[in-house]
């Protein structure tokens, strides 16, 4: 094997040491967990899954109980510029010197057994966490749940955000099929968090049966709001009043309801009461909502990739109007459900501009995603790019002061938007 020193010599590696980059399945990422060995990631465990959600819900717990000054490890996926984004420990990402450590030892450990690129990933983190003597570590589970390599580690308290469609070759093609998938981080007389009212029946079978305690928004904690600047958490016998968020999503006021509902379910020491909304007000994650003024045009990122996260974008639209246009650069992955993704957007006034992406298996020219969409489109036909960079350039050319460019559709476009916009360009 030739000499591997820097972290980008390691990403490429990695990526290369097994033939598909999706492969479920425990008994591999297990087998090289014990071979390290892995104990556990820290003295506590928040284990999130979920449809949507999971990436802002880890950022509220991990900024809450950082505000109660605990040390924090969150680990989550996918990164927008930087592999280093995934792997953070006191509100710092891990820097390249310990990544190229962890995945040293990893590979040490592996020997013959194929890893993919997400699992190598998983037991590097987790290496790193365990010997950061961490207080809580907070684990996003990458795709589905019961398979996932992060469901290698048993948590104390499990979170499942929302279920919806998405992944479905994978996972199933209803949310009863999903919710199965899903519910697989429950434990069995730990804490099950739901952060949606109606989640699947399929998940609360599933706690039934391990006997885990299901915890439901909308049943065993609630929010509500206040005023236009405040909003209250409450269960029975105990409430918080609590800043609005600084994620702005429609739907983050139900993913910082979620986290204090896990963070208080956790055993052993509480978070106090300032805490929560210390954490509330200051969580902070590039690409959720995410807005830039540039030449006096409003530009807003978003990773949402599938219908759900569409509506949420569509009602923040609708309740934040402004004066001038708005415009739609998208550009999404091939299995992704594009056509549900357009439709959420029936009834708001946008023009699209349809932009390819370049990843390897899972590619999709502008002209092949607008194939895929053909007749979705209620008003004017779509603008046709051949990258987000070019779509993004001829949506801010079209636009005047006033205006609005919303850029979505994967991690992928907000990236590829992030690099032009911090560029100057």
């Amino acid at each position: 094997m030739r000499a591997m020193r820097t972290l980008d010599d390691w990403l490429s590696h990695i990526e290369q040491q097994h033939t598909r980059s999706i492969e479920m399945g425990l008994d591999r990422v297990r087998a090289v967990a014990t071979r390290l060995p892995l104990g556990r990631p820290g003295a506590r465990v928040i284990m999130v899954g979920g449809t949507n959600g999971k990436g802002s819900t880890v950022t509220f717990i991990d900024a809450i109980a950082r505000a109660a000054g605990w040390k924090v490890g969150a680990y989550t996926s996918p990164h927008l510029l930087r592999y280093n984004e995934r792997v953070r420990i006191d509100g710092k990402e891990a820097d390249d010197a310990s990544l190229v450590a962890a995945f040293e030892s990893v590979e040490a450990a592996r020997g013959d057994t194929p890893l993919t690129y997400f699992e190598f990933g998983t037991l590097a983190a987790l290496w790193l966490f365990e010997r950061a003597g961490l207080d809580l570590a907070v684990l996003e589970i990458g795709l589905g749940g019961r398979l996932d390599a992060v469901n290698i580690v048993d948590p104390d308290v499990a979170v499942i955000t929302t279920v919806d469609i998405d992944h479905t070759d994978w996972l199933g093609n209803d949310r009863e099929a999903i919710g199965v998938e899903k519910a697989g981080i429950a434990r069995a007389w730990k804490p099950l968090v739901l952060g949606e009212v109606d989640s699947p029946s399929s998940v609360l079978r599933h706690a039934y049966t391990l006997g885990a305690n299901a915890l439901r928004l909308g049943s065993d904690f609630f929010h509500e709001p206040i005023d236009s600047q405040r909003w209250r958490w409450r269960e029975v016998g105990a409430e918080l009043e609590l800043p609005s968020p600084a994620l702005s999503a429609p739907s983050q006021r139900a993913n910082a309801a979620t986290a204090i509902a896990a963070l208080r379910a956790l055993p052993g020491e509480p978070v106090p009461d300032g805490a929560f909304a210390e954490g509330v007000a200051g969580a902070a994650l590039p690409g959720r909502l995410q807005r830039l003024e540039r030449d006096g045009v409003d530009v807003v990122l978003d990773v949402g990739h599938n219908p759900q996260a569409a509506r949420e974008l569509t009602a923040w639209l609708q309740t934040h109007p402004i004066a001038g246009a708005t415009r739609v650069v998208f550009a999404a992955l091939a299995d992704k459900d594009v056509v549900g993704v357009v439709e959420a957007f029936a009834g708001v006034p946008v023009h699209w501009f349809l932009a390819g992406l370049a990843i390897g298996q899972r590619s999709q020219t502008a002209e092949q995603l607008a194939a895929r969409l053909e007749g979705a489109f209620k008003q004017d036909a779509p603008d046709l790019h051949a990258t987000v960079s070019d779509a993004l350039q001829a949506a801010r050319d079209a636009s005047v002061p006033g205006d609005r460019v919303l850029v979505f559709g994967s991690f992928h476009t907000v990236a590829d938007a992030m690099r032009v916009l911090h560029s100057g360009r």
